[in-house]
């Protein structure tokens, strides 16, 4: 492997997150929105947590009746996976790969690109080893995880949040939503 690429897994070396006390980690999505701004099912998000893959980094469930609550970053990790899944890459690599991404600073995030061959998972940070995987001929497939970024903040601009410290429910751009609006004075 070339230097400045390194495989994903629990050998790599992170930087850590951003704080919890960051903006982005202030709102919380309930579970249906989570799994509208990441393409995946309920039936998938709940599988995930249950077995640890990706767990809500903002409250997890604690009983019957009680819903998890997951952040921005927990919605950008669940749509990387559901591509690495859907491009065929072991969950054993995913596994890996989600302990990757949760120990990446968001700056670190945005410059990011996941390649793959189907057995192993590459982090690439800059474009020249994008092109090294690939004229290595191993690379197959990549995720450039910015590009995820972008799209789940433009499809969480759509949905509704929570705000973690009050659980006012932060209305997404839905002019034509007079019910959350009236949820939204009522509380």
């Amino acid at each position: 492997m070339p230097p400045g690429r390194s495989a994903v897994g629990p050998q790599a070396d992170g930087a850590p997150g951003e704080p919890a006390d960051s903006p982005a980690e202030q709102v919380g999505y309930r579970g249906p929105t989570a799994c509208s701004a990441a393409g995946i099912t309920y039936r998938q998000l709940d599988y995930w947590a249950r077995t640890g893959l990706v767990e809500p980094s903002i409250r997890s469930a604690y009983g019957s009746g009680t819903q998890r609550l997951y952040g921005f970053r927990d919605i950008v990790v669940l749509k990387i996976v559901k591509r690495l899944l859907d491009t065929g890459v072991s969950l054993q690599n995913i596994r890996a790969a989600v302990r990757h991404l949760r120990s990446r600073g968001r700056t670190d995030l945005a410059r990011m690109t996941l390649m793959s061959d189907g057995a192993t998972v590459y982090e690439c940070s800059s474009p020249d080893e994008v092109v090294d995987l690939l004229q290595g001929g191993q690379g197959v497939f990549g995720i450039a995880v910015g590009v995820v970024w972008k799209d789940v903040e433009g499809a969480l601009s759509q949905l509704h949040g929570e705000r973690v410290d009050t659980g006012e429910t932060l209305v997404g751009d839905h002019p034509e939503d007079e019910l959350a609006r009236r949820r939204n004075r009522a509380g």
